[in-house]
């Protein structure tokens, strides 16, 4: 495809990277020529320094045969023009924009093909709040991504050492839990996929991605985890956007306090919040901190706009007495910076939009797309259509689908019923499937293995 970026952000650069290494035609457009330059160092792109939304810009960057244009600049009102411009003068099929702004998503009309023509909006704060309710209403869980609507989720866990797993091969799981329907998906040990099979014994600190049915994901989590307790006490720090639409999320099953250093957004957002304690204060403040229990805290979260302030306020936190911190950081380089220190969770917004700027780009019927590990491998939701002279999957066993090594299935929706893969299950047409990549490059080859193509006639 050939594509357009206009932003040259993380989610902007991460998204080109991601693009490109897929083989797509991409161009970036930026007023920033540093970031661009950066950009053109390591990856095989064009890049125009404009404005976005001048139409000049946009005929440079070859918009007249573009096949998608992808607005993720830190304006609103710029990537809803050029998604506008786009549209009336040159025709751009499809259309993808960022918009943050709580008053313009209210009005869904706005956005009709006859107003601002946007096929697709990605809201980043939207999708950070689902992103960090998830791993709070799932405890000691590294990762949770969802499918099948989610009837199932993919859920990634570190093994506690002294946990029940802990030493223990994994077809132990069955005799431990044998009501329980599940699938490995994939184990990292110090950084690297290591081989599935029954046999494999797990270690302390080993990372295990397993897919289950909702409902059945904590008893799963519990055999790995040597202290397993639900996440009641939820101290928020940040009353942005992402703060209070998380406070209002928890407040009524957790026990939420929020602090916000601007006493009139703090004044506001406490109009708001009708089941939490909103505090005004400094997030990095050690005394308020130590007089509103940190220590009897299950999760604090650390959600401002400022990478710093949310790295330095989520480790006094944890040295204060915080069982768990998580940190939305923005920069990839910070994301590397807190690996290994007492941040449990770095949150990264540009690698959770990116998941869903590429359901929305991948070729065949795709639905889901889940970015992991920083983007180095990737979970997918996608349909089976078909037949057997028309497709390479449907008609038959699992074991004989030719997927990458790097690929595992780990369940099937057919119909109404969720399927945990078994070797000799024969794919249906309309069944979703999905697909856990440890390298995110193989994921062509498997899109291209789901394409249904006249050439089998």
């Amino acid at each position: 495809m050939k594509i357009i970026i206009l932003g040259a952000g993380q989610v902007g650069s991460s998204t080109a990277e991601s693009l490109v290494n897929e083989g797509n035609d991409v161009t970036v457009i930026d007023q920033n020529p540093v970031l661009l330059e950066r950009l053109q160092e390591h990856l095989d792109i064009r890049t125009v320094v404009g404005y976005a939304a001048h139409p000049g810009t946009l005929l440079k960057a070859g918009i007249k045969d573009t096949d998608m244009l992808i607005a993720v600049t830190h304006n609103d009102e710029i990537n809803m023009i050029a998604c506008q411009i786009a549209s009336s003068l040159f025709n751009t099929p499809k259309k993808l924009a960022r918009i943050r702004a709580a008053d313009y998503l209210e009005y869904p009309a706005l956005f009709a093909l006859d107003a601002v023509p946007i096929d697709v909006i990605i809201s980043p704060e939207q999708l950070v709040t689902d992103y960090i309710t998830h791993l709070i209403e799932q405890p000691e869980v590294l990762q949770v991504l969802t499918f099948f609507e989610d009837r199932a989720r993919l859920v990634a866990v570190r093994v506690d050492a002294g946990s029940i797993m802990d030493g223990k091969a994994i077809h132990d799981l069955l005799d431990l839990l044998p009501k329980i329907q599940m699938r490995i998906a994939a184990i990292f040990r110090n950084e690297s996929a290591i081989p599935l099979g029954g046999k494999i014994i797990l270690q302390a600190e080993d990372e295990v991605f397993f897919l289950a049915e909702k409902h059945q994901i904590s008893e799963l989590v519990k055999v790995f985890k040597k202290d397993y307790q639900p996440y009641k006490r939820i101290f928020i720090a940040g009353g942005g956007q992402i703060g209070k639409q998380l406070a209002q999320r928890l407040e009524k099953s957790h026990n939420v306090k929020i602090i916000e250093h601007n006493e009139n957004r703090a004044r506001v957002i406490a109009e708001d919040l009708h089941h939490s304690l909103v505090l005004h204060g400094d997030v990095g403040d050690a005394s308020l901190l130590k007089e509103e229990y940190i220590h009897k805290t299950d999760v604090f979260c650390a959600v401002t706009n400022d990478d710093e302030a949310n790295i330095l306020s989520a480790m006094l936190a944890k040295r204060l007495g915080a069982r768990k911190t998580f940190s939305i950081i923005s920069k990839a380089s910070h994301v590397e910076l807190v690996e290994g220190t007492s941040i449990d969770i770095a949150v990264s917004p540009a690698q959770i939009t990116i998941g869903t700027l590429l359901t929305h780009i991948r070729r065949g019927d795709v639905i889901t797309v889940h970015s992991l590990r920083q983007g180095a491998a990737e979970a997918i939701e996608i349909v089976a259509h078909g037949d057997k002279q028309t497709s390479n999957v449907v008609g038959r066993k699992l074991s004989e689908l030719k997927l990458p090594k790097t690929a595992t299935v780990g369940a099937i929706l057919r119909k109404e019923k969720i399927l945990f893969a078994e070797k000799n299950i024969e794919i249906e047409s309309g069944d979703h499937l999905v697909i856990f990549l440890t390298e995110q490059q193989d994921v062509d080859e498997v899109e291209k293995l789901f394409q249904v193509g006249f050439e089998f006639l």
